[in-house]
């Protein structure tokens, strides 16, 4: 046990020596705020000192002028102190959020290129949760904790010279509730980690919750699964809930503790006091102020005191949401970016040598798969759900590496093209289509402003679609909403395949592009398509065999392997599995046409 808590003591001061490392660059701003802190805290204690003078050698003396000029100087040394405290919080609140603001964008920066597989694994809400609400509490450690600590430190120290300075036994009877305090300090420290490492947990649970369930409203009212799913939000609320008032309950006890060692210590004070006045140690004529003033000490250094602890919580939720940030950010899943291959343009030959991969070791995806395309041909994959179709591409794109094998683009191994140089020169178009909220020119240009109008307009004249982005308030300008909520399935695929096709890549990548448009679509998209792989290479998954009759080359992938390979003829003279899948399809959409009649 004692060595868990060595090894939790390094860990805690390793994670905040990291949080204060994000404060070099504002390191003028951030020793600014000490100075502030030490001035503070040689200030504050005056004024009892004040007060104790006034007493003993104005008032009782009665010496008004005397006790006019303290006044002034108290009223003086006030304003100044709240000058300087103004600058003190306002200096500490604009270094953290200054940090966090940094802090933030990195996570940002960080999450965005990571690879998929953590978000396979991670919900959205947790990592949104990291984002924002987790980085307010790191922003806290620099406004309300760590330097806030240090003054509050820095005034109790003060406080103590001074009484032991004036009358160390009236200072001894003060402090003898110190080591209670301390040891309660010390229990509710423990304590409201742990509840607030709890409440954080919750939070991060609430917000995933509400994230998917959110978005997947539909399915949810469709399926009448409203009281279910609210079942569930109350429970998950019920432990939020829960979490919370356990952090307040250690807040319950801890406040009245340390008032009731407050008052004890005022009690032994003067107990103390009144003795040494019994027996002559202390004149009432030269010490009377010498008392009020250790009251006004006491009170003054059992504020900080109780304050400290509440800032040692507000440090103890920082860390614990600075551990959860530094989690994802050393999360060493990120996509390796290590080639420097960098050409103008690409060919687009594309081959596949005995590729093995998997999301996990456990289950296998691809299994020693090959095959070869050459530049400006048709690659069509057809086969089951779950064949590994999907996957091919992804690796083609470099969103999930593989185990083994070489995939080669023009010869060149995928690995070492440099990332974005590489991913500028495709175009992926998948099925399940997403849009941001903006213009319908945002949306298709991505934020690059190498893109133009006229560029935009002409892929969509090619797809058919400029007539109904033209139909619609402000044409290329219309805001669509979160999701593309305002637009069709169907429209929205196709300004997804605009998006693609206005790069002018060298390779497209066709995911079930055609799957979720009307038939009427589907045949100008076709028709698109027919003109746009011209001199590209293009590799499309399709479930409807119609789409890819006229492809260079045809894969059949079943389990994870390539069975069969050829064009549509050919694989229809072999007889196999292909040709089955074509007889199936055939059959069924002559049914369909004769119920429909």
């Amino acid at each position: 046990m004692e060595k868990e808590n060595k090894i939790g003591k390094l860990l805690d001061y390793k994670l905040l020596k990291r949080i204060f490392l994000l404060a070099i660059p504002f390191k003028k701003v951030f020793y600014l705020c000490l100075v502030l802190s030490i001035i503070l805290a040689f200030i504050a204690p005056l004024r009892p000192i004040l007060i104790s003078y006034a007493i003993n050698h104005c008032i009782i003396r009665s010496e008004m002028k005397g006790l006019l000029n303290i006044s002034v100087f108290l009223v003086i040394l006030l304003i100044t102190e709240t000058i300087l405290r103004y600058f003190f919080t306002y200096e500490t609140e604009w270094l953290g959020q200054t940090v966090i603001k940094n802090l933030r964008v990195k996570i940002y920066h960080h999450i965005i290129n990571l690879r998929l597989r953590f978000f396979d694994k991670t919900p959205i809400g947790t990592a949104t949760t990291r984002t924002i609400s987790d980085m307010e509490s790191i922003n806290e450690i620099f406004a309300q904790g760590s330097i806030s600590i240090l003054a509050d430190l820095l005034m109790i120290i003060v406080i103590i010279a001074i009484m032991l300075t004036y009358e160390w036994k009236l200072a001894l009877a003060s402090l003898s509730t110190l080591p209670f305090f301390v040891y309660a300090t010390y229990q509710f420290k423990e304590n409201i980690k742990k509840a607030f490492q709890k409440v954080r947990t919750e939070v991060a649970r609430l917000n995933a919750f509400l994230q998917e369930h959110i978005t997947g409203v539909k399915i949810i009212q469709l399926f009448n699964a409203n009281e279910r799913e609210y079942n569930k939000f109350t429970a998950i609320n019920e432990s939020h809930m829960k979490a919370h008032i356990d952090s307040i309950r250690q807040y319950a006890i801890f406040f009245p503790i340390v008032e009731i060692l407050s008052t004890i210590s005022v009690s032994c004070m003067i107990g103390i006091g009144s003795f040494l006045f019994i027996h002559g140690s202390l004149e009432l004529k030269k010490d009377a102020g010498v008392l009020t003033m250790f009251i006004l000490l006491i009170n003054m250094l059992y504020r900080p005191l109780r304050m400290l602890a509440d800032k040692f919580n507000t440090l103890q939720m920082g860390m614990v949401a600075g551990e959860r940030v530094f989690e994802i950010i050393d999360k060493d899943d990120t996509i390796d970016n290590n080639g420097t291959f960098t050409p103008k343009k690409l060919a687009g030959k594309l081959e596949f040598r005995q590729i093995n991969f998997a999301y996990d070791s456990s289950n296998p995806i691809l299994k020693d798969v090959s095959f070869e395309i050459e530049a400006g041909k048709v690659l069509a994959l057809v086969g089951a759900t779950g064949s590994g179709k999907t996957s091919t591409l992804a690796i083609i794109s470099r969103f999930y590496e593989y185990q083994s094998g070489e995939v080669l683009i023009d010869d060149v191994n995928i690995r070492e093209y440099e990332l974005s140089s590489l991913r500028k020169k495709m175009a992926l178009v998948l099925q399940d289509v997403f849009l941001f909220k903006g213009t319908i020119y945002e949306n298709v240009t991505m934020g690059d402003d190498s893109i133009s109008l006229e560029n935009v307009q002409f892929a969509s004249k090619l797809l058919g679609l400029h007539d109904f982005i033209m139909s619609l308030p402000g044409n290329y300008f219309y805001e669509v909403k979160e999701r593309g909520i305002t637009l069709s399935v169907g429209q929205r695929q196709l300004i997804s395949f605009v998006r693609a096709l206005v790069i002018n890549p060298s390779i497209l990548i066709l995911d079930e592009a055609t799957s979720s448009v009307d038939s009427e679509s589907e045949v100008l998209i076709q028709q698109a398509i027919d003109k746009l792989v011209k001199g590209r290479t293009a590799i499309i998954v399709a479930h409807r065999l119609s789409t890819i009759r006229h492809a260079d080359k045809i894969l059949v992938f079943s389990n994870g392997e390539v069975m069969e390979s050829g064009t549509h003829q050919e694989l229809i003279e072999k007889g196999g599995s292909y040709k089955k899948l074509h007889e199936m399809q055939y059959c069924k959409e002559i049914e369909m046409g004769q119920n429909i009649r």
